[in-house]
């Protein structure tokens, strides 16, 4: 695996290599000894799947401290656009965003540290996004801030038209600038 630093500080694009034969392909999500030598968590306690219809948003989500986790993610299939947002007081990067595409066509990972919400735009029909956490889920410590006004368009390099499709639970996030404004800026905890 190779990594490669995104703009925000602390996350990372893990490139593998992709192994095809007659068969098909192979390609490695996790390499805990890759990680530690990064200095990077790897004491990984769940993992989830999720599938989404074309237009989906999913985000931007994230769990309080002291719930909250570590984050690999991977395209399985589809292509969606990516998003982070660094909520860590003292960060260099905080409140600054970055996305990017990923797409099961390609074999890489996304490693995004405690602190940074999370969530993507589903391109495709199908798009089946893979998560490995450091921290076992939990609905009371489970927060967010609205996919709009994050500074991400959901939409570059996707599909020309799209009415977003997002959960009740999603739509109800405070907007990034409400919520950074409610940040106690010692421990991050609102």
């Amino acid at each position: 695996m190779r990594l490669e630093p995104l703009a925000l500080a602390g996350c990372f694009r893990l490139l593998g290599n992709r192994l095809e034969d007659s068969r098909g392909d192979f390609f490695k999500l996790f390499h805990a000894p890759t990680l530690a030598g990064l200095g990077l968590e790897t004491d990984f306690t769940e993992s989830f799947v999720s599938t989404s219809r074309a237009g989906v948003i999913r985000g931007m989500h994230f769990q309080r401290p002291p719930k909250d986790h570590a984050k690999l993610v991977c395209c399985l299939s589809g292509r969606a656009r990516d998003g982070l947002v660094d909520l860590r007081p003292g960060s260099p990067t905080f409140g600054a965003s970055t996305s990017l595409i990923l797409s099961a066509d390609a074999p890489e990972v996304l490693y995004v540290p405690r602190g940074v919400a999370h969530g993507f735009a589903a391109h495709v029909e199908n798009t089946q996004m893979w998560y490995l956490v450091s921290s076992v889920h939990d609905p009371a410590a489970d927060a967010g801030v609205h996919v709009h006004g994050v500074g991400i368009d959901w939409w570059t390099d996707g599909p020309a038209t799209v009415e977003p499709i997002l959960s009740a639970r999603d739509q109800q996030f405070p907007a990034l600038d409400a919520y950074l404004a409610n940040s106690d800026s010692e421990t991050g905890k609102r």
